[in-house]
């Protein structure tokens, strides 16, 4: 007998048809306030993306497609030039977030969906509802993504295996069920006994305000520690794996993801616990080999000395902000994708990977 599918919540979706919208949880107001965010045009989803009320590589990635849809739709509806609407909404969202590569990936793949049906001489409101297809199936695509991640993943724990996690790369950073808590919903799914070290991730507190609320949501049990914690419980021996989830992967392995999971990867190595990645192919820059080329986002001073609202240093005081860091590939134990598990990850190993999902 199968086993159930596993619970977890929806990030975004597209509602209605053409004339729709895209209705997405308002991220920002987790865990307090469970409310939903109607985007209707190409502003409101840049804007979306800019302030993390849609966050996560893969959901930035979908969130893309279908505020590139929104621009192609109503400029249909007004009888304008759906073609120019459309690079108008690429280049708008183009420049929304810099690290995260799946924004760039989707918006190469809707300008590419464009161009196709263009130059099959389709306009207008066709030329929209071409667009909306591609949308969708970026969506689609990213669930049965997130759905191979959690099987090949849920592979590499055992029964009663607790594991650590860095930020939220979870359902509401996918179109799906997750990246990094895909293999915990899978295995919990499959009857394993799985649980989950969330790490509070500061300053913005994604593993507090997120992760750990859509994991109470699916009935998996969390506990939350403080960034600082992590090594501590490792000592203890209360964590059997680490995964965490990326924003960009190059082609040599190193991997890119919230502030914070270099210093994780340094301490699962120091007490021998497996440090595992869960990222789409879509998330590897096939374009870079090092992770010293990677942008790093640099975000405002203020999410660090006035968290959530209060002001917790001294006026004047000089801030470093960056959202990301970079793990070097020695000590990532394994990358879970959707084509299977990349063990002790090299240039050799990804460039296979990304020739039997053809991104090569």
């Amino acid at each position: 007998m199968p086993a159930p599918a596993p619970s977890h919540p929806e990030t975004l979706t597209w509602t209605g048809g053409l004339d729709g919208h895209v209705r997405m949880i308002e991220q920002t107001l987790l865990p307090t306030r469970h409310e939903l965010l109607e985007v209707r045009g190409v502003p409101e989803m840049v804007d979306a993306i800019r302030r993390l009320a849609v966050r996560g590589a893969p959901a930035i990635g979908v969130a893309a497609g279908y505020g590139v849809v929104l621009g192609a739709a109503g400029a249909a509806r007004a009888g304008a030039d759906v073609a120019q609407a459309t690079g108008e909404a690429i280049d708008a969202l183009w420049v929304s977030r810099p690290t995260a590569v799946n924004l760039f990936w989707a918006l190469d793949r809707m300008r590419a969906a464009c161009a196709a049906a263009v130059a099959e001489g389709l306009g207008g409101q066709s030329l929209a509802e071409r667009l909306l297809e591609e949308a969708l199936a970026i969506h689609a695509s990213d669930r049965e993504t997130c759905r191979l991640i959690g099987e090949h993943g849920a592979g590499l724990l055992e029964d009663g295996t607790c594991i650590l996690t860095h930020c939220n790369a979870g359902a509401l950073a996918t179109g799906g069920m997750g990246t990094a808590l895909a293999p915990v919903y899978t295995a919990h799914a499959q009857g394993k006994r799985v649980s989950v070290y969330a790490d509070e991730t500061r300053p913005l507190l994604q593993g507090a305000r997120i992760t750990c609320w859509e994991l109470q949501q699916a009935g998996v049990p969390v506990t939350l520690i403080t960034d600082g914690m992590a090594a501590r419980v490792m000592s203890e021996g209360r964590v059997q794996a680490v995964i965490v989830g990326s924003d960009r992967i190059t082609r040599g392995g190193d991997v890119c993801n919230k502030i914070g999971t270099f210093q994780v990867a340094l301490a699962a190595r120091h007490h021998g616990v497996p440090f595992h990645v869960a990222a789409p192919l879509s998330t590897v820059d096939t374009e870079l080999i090092e992770g010293r080329d990677i942008p790093i986002e640099e975000r405002a001073p203020e999410e660090i000395t006035c968290g959530l609202g209060r002001q917790t240093a001294p006026e004047g005081v000089q801030v470093y902000n960056p959202a990301f860091d970079v793990t070097p590939r020695d000590l990532v134990t394994s990358i879970i994708t959707e084509v299977g598990v990349v063990h002790a990850p090299s240039l050799e190993r990804m460039e296979e990977a990304l020739q039997r999902g053809g991104r090569m």
